[in-house]
């Protein structure tokens, strides 16, 4: 049990009360910079500039740095360089080894062992990059990569091999034959900027980068993928929002995996957003020790849905090199869907993928609620294990109750319909 929910005598507290606590809202306060300067501690740039990046100041400020993340801080900028905004830093539970802040950001030793299986492009995106920054993988849409600079570093970061250069990538997009390739396909309806992350531009810059696109007639509309609202929120400033309201339809995904994340300044980052007209959905990685747990997650998805931001996607952790001690099992994750299907808001139920490695895009995966498929009917079972007949003709559908405890697998395999059989 992690600091933040733990009793004073050390024992868990009951799951009800335990959920209540996780959903509340704090402060990130100020930590080691409460001599800072109101102004310069709200001032994104000067976030920028004082972020931990070297073994040294990560020493000064977590003195109970195990030999694991010592070690794996030393090697850091080998492969993915250590960077984390004070702000964001503040979230850290310095006595907690296993604080699932921590544990996103502080590189540990285990990043420098690899399987066989692993890949530095477990998505493939390279194979699918028609022009340097690009990436032309689904039909309609396509994802624009528009720098390899993030806020923050996080240690499972699928591209690991571009971001922050620390593995000599040597990223450089090409803003015009990227333009260029989206003018130049109609079926193109729908960009998505992404990086690194585009909200480190300067206002004048991503507004330029913007009405290029929107000028496209075939552009319907424009994605940008940020973690900035959650490492970052004192970059969300009015004149952002005034920016990105020009540019409308414009949709934000935002990165948020433990609902620690989520603290007053966030909140109030994300409402600057959303009353500027911007949709808001969340993407979150599962991750050992970090959010593979029913009352974390739960927790996750209502206090989103506070922040008025819908719960998009929970992503299988990618097979990226070095990432095994953060992964864990799709098992542990339909687990986690069970527990949100039915127990919670239909609006704070995300899609569960696994982007297939080596470009095969996203695949949803759910647990099995279709049990059978006939050309006449359909059994289904819904969130509390009951079973349910679904007639395709004229007869009313009826119910029956098989167990509450129904084993899926002792139902027979579902059926394939032929072709036709549904007229």
């Amino acid at each position: 049990m992690h600091s933040d929910t733990s009793s004073p005598g050390g024992e868990d507290p009951p799951p009800g009360q335990r959920l209540t606590q996780l959903k509340q809202f704090h402060s990130a306060g100020r930590g080691f910079w409460r001599d800072v300067s109101e102004a310069d501690w709200n001032d994104w740039h000067w976030q920028l500039k004082h972020r931990i990046s070297s073994l040294e100041q990560l020493e000064r400020l977590l003195p109970s740095l195990t030999p694991e993340e010592h070690a794996g801080t030393q090697l850091a900028n080998h492969k993915l360089a250590l960077g984390i905004t004070p702000y964001f830093f503040n979230l850290i539970d310095p006595a907690d080894e296993h604080c699932p802040i921590r544990r996103q950001v502080v590189p540990r030793v285990e990043e420098t062992h690899s399987a066989s299986w692993e890949l530095s492009d477990p998505c493939g995106e390279d194979s699918h990059s028609p022009v340097p920054g690009l990436v032309h993988r689904y039909p309609d849409r396509v994802l624009f990569l528009v720098t390899d600079r993030c806020a923050s570093y996080c240690r499972y970061c699928t591209r690991s091999r571009l971001v922050s250069n620390a593995s000599g990538y040597d990223f450089h997009p090409h803003f015009d034959q990227q333009i260029a390739y989206i003018r130049n396909h109609p079926e193109i309806r729908d960009v998505l900027l992404s990086g690194g992350d585009p909200l480190l531009f300067s206002d004048e810059k991503l507004d330029h980068l913007l009405s290029q696109l929107r000028a496209i007639p075939h552009v319907e509309f424009l994605r940008i993928g940020t973690r900035i609202p959650v490492f970052l929120p004192q970059r969300i400033t009015p004149q952002l929002c005034a920016t990105l309201k020009k540019h409308h339809p414009l949709f934000i995904s935002i990165h948020t995996n433990h609902p620690r994340e989520l603290t007053i300044e966030v909140r109030e980052a994300l409402g600057r957003l959303a009353d500027a007209g911007v949709p808001l959905g969340n993407q979150t990685v599962l991750l050992r020790h970090v959010n593979d747990d029913v009352t974390v997650m739960q927790a996750l998805v209502q206090k989103l849905l506070m922040c008025r931001v819908k719960p998009y996607y929970i992503y299988q952790c990618d097979p990226i090199s070095g990432s095994a001690h953060l992964r864990t099992s799709v098992a542990k994750g339909l687990e986690l869907m069970e527990a949100l299907r039915g127990h919670t808001s239909g609006y704070a139920v995300p899609t569960y993928v696994i982007d297939a490695p080596g470009g095969g895009g996203k695949v949803p995966v759910s647990p099995e609620y279709v049990l059978s498929r006939a050309a006449d009917r359909v059994v289904i079972r819904n969130y509390e294990g009951k079973v349910f007949e679904y007639i395709e003709g004229a007869k009313r559908p009826t119910a029956f109750k098989v167990s509450e405890n129904f084993d899926a697998p002792a139902v027979p395999s579902p059926q394939v319909v032929e072709p036709g059989m549904w007229r």
